[in-house]
């Protein structure tokens, strides 16, 4: 009623400008902000010299956030997630029964298939965003720099064999070797709903007592809408 009132007692131009900037408020509201992300990458690690990562080690990320208008074609966006990564070695596994000693050793051995190293963070996504048509992110030119802050929920190692000319598959979870916080830097530029995107974290992702480095980093696509 207030708001009623204040827009009769406006002269026809303020009348017009109010009209045009509430019908830009329910544009923004009615189309997509890039409320859901989900992203499938190539993942690696840098600095990690006596890891052998080979294959097609891999992740995949599914976030919710909501996204903030600032001005014209720019917004803020913050959300919640799950972020997953799953490492490939070449031929060495990490001695992950060893309690006696918090060191990360990486053991050659030709016992595996296939052997990975997983693991499972609580992400907390932010991005400073641009889209070439402000009030609908499925369509035209977008691009997002950021970064996310991750809580390992989950690590484990997991391996293939064959016993017994059975598949033999091995699972050891266990987070004393890793990090708890993850902190990494994003990047994403696209089109419409489909965007390249590529991340780079600041943090290790083993303690600092543990003698090892391992900085993840990782390419991909994005699917994003709604």
């Amino acid at each position: 009623m207030a708001a009623s009132i204040g827009v009769f007692a406006q002269d026809n131009n303020t009348s017009t400008t109010s009209s045009s900037s509430m019908s830009g408020v329910a544009n923004r509201a009615r189309y997509s902000r890039d409320f859901f992300m989900v992203q499938l990458t190539y993942d690696n690690w840098a600095g990690a010299d006596s890891a052998r990562v080979t294959g097609f080690s891999r992740g995949v990320n599914v976030y919710l956030t909501y996204d903030f208008p600032i001005k014209s074609h720019y917004s803020f966006a913050a959300g919640l997630g799950i972020g997953t990564s799953s490492i490939f070695l070449d031929d060495q596994k990490i001695d992950m029964s060893n309690g006696n000693s918090q060191q990360v050793n990486y053991v050659n051995t030709t016992a595996f298939s296939k052997y990975k190293v997983m693991t499972t963070y609580l992400d907390v996504p932010l991005e400073l965003r641009f889209r070439g048509v402000p009030d609908n992110a499925n369509k035209g030119f977008k691009a997002a720099i950021g970064a996310k802050v991750g809580m390992l929920l989950n690590a484990h190692t997991k391996s293939k064999a064959s016993l017994g000319g059975e598949k033999n598959i091995l699972k050891e979870q266990n987070k004393r070797f890793f990090n708890t916080w993850r902190y990494a830097g994003t990047a994403r530029v696209g089109w419409g709903n489909w965007a390249v995107i590529g991340s780079y974290s600041f943090s290790n992702v083993f303690k600092s007592n543990t003698g090892q480095e391992a900085f993840p980093y990782s390419v991909g696509i994005c699917l994003s809408g709604l």
